[in-house]
Order: C-alpha cells, then structure tokens, then sequence
C-alpha cells in the first residue's frame, strides 16, 4: 500500500509505505528537492525547519539518503551532511544507523535527563538520598554579608565587571595555581557549561573519567560532544588510560580533582604531576577542572594547572559551602578561555552582580564564616563515614574519601531502586553517573543524614538489604 501525502498545493513530501512491519512514512527525495529554494547548507536546514514545524515532515518520516538528496539538488554530498548537522543539533532528526535519518519533531531544547530526577514518589517519600545539596541547618547566617555586599562600590553601574575587586582578593590565595584571568559566574555548573559550549562544537571528543558528575554528561550531551571515558583509581585518572584516551584526538580533559562525584576521591599530587606529563604529548587539549565543593572539600586543592596552567581552567562552586541562593561559582585560567566565557555570557546577563560578588568575598574572609564552614564540612565528613562504617559490617564497601555522597555497589541496580522505593526512599541510580556501566551502584546522598544512631542504623539495614536485592528477589 502507497499513500502519498499531497501538501503546498500539490508537492508531495510525505509517503507511507506498509512493508509488513508497520507503517513507515518516507519522504520523497525529488519532491523534498523541489522545496528547497537555496541549496545551501544552511537553506536545506532552513526548509527542512519549515516542514519539519509545520507538520508537513511528521515525526518518524524517513528522509533521503545525503547522497541521493545532494544528487536531486546538485551540490555536494557535504552540503546536505552540514544541513543535517545542523538539524541533528536541534534535534529535529535523529540518525537511525543503517536505517538512516528520521524526523525526530520541531526543534527542542535538551534536557538534562540524567540530573532530573526519577519517579514520582507523591506523599509516600519518608527520606530523599538521592539529592547531594547542603544541609540547611549547616549554612552560614547571609545577613551582613549581604549588608556589605550593598556596599560594593559601582552600585548600579552598567560597567560589566567579571569579578570585583574584593572577591578576587578573597579568593586569589587560595588557588592551586596562578591564572591569567578571572570571572565570577553563576555557579560551577555554570562555569563548566560556559567554558564548554565556548570551546567545543558539536562532534568534539571529551575526556572524562568513569564515572563522573551526571550534570556534566548532561551538559556534553546537550553539546553534541562525544564522551571518551578514562579509567580511575582512588588516587585519580589513570595515567596509562588518559594517554590511550589522548589517541581519539580530543579536544578537552574534564575532571574534578577533589571530592569527585560521586566517588569521593581526590587528584593526588604525583597524579596530578604524571597526567600533566602526558598531557604535554596532546598540546591541543584544553584541561577544564571542576571543584564542585570547594571549601567544603576535606583535602586541599590540587590541580594540573600547577603543571600546564596556559591550558587549564579551574571552576570552583561556592554554592554549596555558603548558600544555593547566591549562586557563585569563579572561573580562574588562561586569559584566552576565560574571555571566551566572558564573551559568551554578553549575550545573556552579562556579570554577575556586584552585590552577591561582594556578600561572597565578606564571607570568605569572615573568621566567624570560616570556622562555621569548617565545622559544617566536618559534620559532612563525619555523616557520610557513620553510614559507610555502617554498611561494611552487612559486606557493603564504599571508597569515598571525600564530599556528600556514598557510590555503593549493588546486585542489580534497579532491584536496589525498588527495594528503597518500596519503603519510600529515594536513592539516585548510578547508570547516570557511568559513560561505559560496569558494576551496578547507586549514588547515596549523606549530606542531610540525621545524625541519630538508631536512624543511621536503620538507614544502613535498609542499604544493605537494597545492595543484596536482584530481580530473583522482587517475584
């Protein structure tokens, strides 16, 4: 059976054709060739946009071949494969392997699908272990800060300033290395992104250990890089790993030298003085670090930019130690990446403020500030060790050194999901955080545990019969 789809006053593009399997809506290559008016790259995308948003090109169509589709318009195979780029990136097709492209829809937006949060537990969730955010209780009080922060000088001044006098000052000490140049943004993740969307274009390789933060795969998904995992051990990224990486010709090493999520481990000195000693053979990949935590982190900052600090941009949160709702991360690095980031916020809200900028540096330089901020990452510390010395007498090992989560290695990971979900607890599945899932996890957020030794015991009973939990086991 044959139906052609007659649209725009008699110029055909959708067909369907049932070859036993169901039907599969083709589009046809001379009636999609006489639709485009500029055969250029960017006008094949522009028709297609146009077909695609007004339902004339439904979801699932099947479109021509880039060769047979070049040939109709007579230009170069490489012209089509640019326009179909250009629609991949906006998800507009989806490349099925050797069956070809299909419609996918209208242009969207990415979503973060491995940081959003799964299932819908309603009234029945007695306990969230699946979201590492700050205790509230543990949070330093803002009000003075904020008071100075209304102090800063150039209050409402249109200026764009990428970071303020006193913060740089507050925060330049504490660096692991000297950059050329500064910017205060809107959070870590923010800078991460920033630095990465200014950097890569879609198909760029990126190297990040296994497994890693789910946001930052999140972030490289939206930006259509391709993800090259590089195997850890306790002390950091392997350097043996990170040079057979390095063969794939990429264009960013990503990793987080301290508190790492969600393995808790951090970049040891010597580590980071071989990886640097293999990075020198790659001069073209750009080192980008994010210190999710930053002061909270029980070890001190170590860094690559110590070794290559012309190729390493160093992002570090504030966010978690001082309060979510200043939303303060600092990029420090080579002058040449961070004005890549500077120039890409222009587009958007330009600085951050001057108020929150300012509130920040008075609170790092508050003697009362920091020693609430180290009583809190001590309370942390000592949260996520009560649960893991907990776990190991029921056989369940954890290795994390560092930060506000546990990565617990479980039978089968979605047998332990269930087994928690059941009892109205929520842990986050570990599949999210893994390029390459090899033993299954969950991810356990530790940061708001109560501190109640019966409680924690219960906590740990429940983990440990989740950990043990297989498919077996839930029928």
């Amino acid at each position: 059976m044959r139906e052609n789809a007659q649209v725009n006053g008699g110029h055909g593009v959708a067909e369907s054709e049932d070859g036993g399997g169901g039907e599969v809506r083709t589009c046809s290559t001379a009636d999609l060739a006489a639709r485009v008016e500029d055969a250029s790259a960017r006008g094949v995308a522009a028709t297609l946009t146009d077909l695609i948003r007004s339902g004339e090109l439904a979801p699932g169509s099947a479109l021509p071949t880039v060769r047979a589709l070049a040939g109709a318009l007579n230009v170069s195979p490489g012209t089509v494969a640019e326009a179909w780029a250009v629609l991949r990136r906006h998800r507009m097709i989806a490349t099925l392997g050797r069956r070809g492209s299909v419609v996918a829809g209208p242009p969207s937006v990415p979503r973060p699908l491995r940081y959003e949060r799964v299932g819908n537990f309603g009234d029945r969730l007695t306990l969230d272990l699946a979201v590492a955010v700050p205790d509230p209780a543990l949070l330093p009080p803002l009000e003075e800060a904020l008071l100075a922060g209304a102090r800063t000088p150039r209050l409402n001044d249109y200026t764009r300033t990428p970071v303020t006098d006193a913060l740089l000052d507050a925060v330049r000490d504490t660096w692991p290395f000297t950059p050329d140049a500064w910017l205060a943004v809107g959070g870590g993740y923010e800078g991460i992104h920033l630095l990465c969307q200014s950097l890569l274009v879609p198909g760029d390789r990126v190297i990040v250990e296994d497994p890693t933060a789910a946001r930052l795969l999140d972030i490289l998904d939206a930006l259509d890089a391709q993800i090259v995992p590089v195997a850890c051990d306790d002390q950091g990224p392997l350097p043996d790993a990170l040079a057979q990486a390095l063969d794939r010709r990429p264009a960013l090493f990503l990793h987080q030298p301290r508190a790492q999520v969600p393995c808790g481990r951090t970049l040891t000195e010597a580590r980071a003085a071989a990886l640097a000693a293999v990075l020198e053979s790659a001069p073209n990949v750009t080192v980008l670090e994010d210190d999710g935590i930053g002061p909270l982190a029980a070890a001190p900052g170590t860094s690559i930019g110590a070794h290559l600090p012309a190729r390493t941009a160093l992002v570090r949160s504030y966010s978690t130690a001082y309060g979510p709702d200043l939303r303060l991360g600092v990029i420090g690095g080579p002058g040449e990446l961070v004005e890549r980031a500077r120039v890409l916020r222009t587009f958007g809200t330009g600085w951050t403020s001057r108020i929150l900028q300012d509130a920040l540096a008075h609170l790092l330089t508050d003697e009362a500030t920091t020693h609430l901020v180290r009583e809190a990452a001590h309370r942390y510390t000592l949260r996520r060790a009560a649960l893991a010395e907990r776990l190991a007498p029921h056989g369940v090992h954890t290795r994390n050194q560092d930060g506000l989560m546990l990565w617990v290695p479980v039978a089968d990971e979605t047998s332990a999901l269930v087994t928690m979900a059941a009892r109205g607890i929520t842990v986050s599945p570990g599949s999210r955080y893994c390029v390459s899932y090899g033993t299954p996890h969950i991810r356990v957020a530790t940061s708001r545990l109560s501190d109640d030794p019966v409680s924690l015991d219960e906590t740990a009973t429940l983990l440990a019969l989740a950990a043990s939990a297989t498919a077996d086991h839930l029928h």
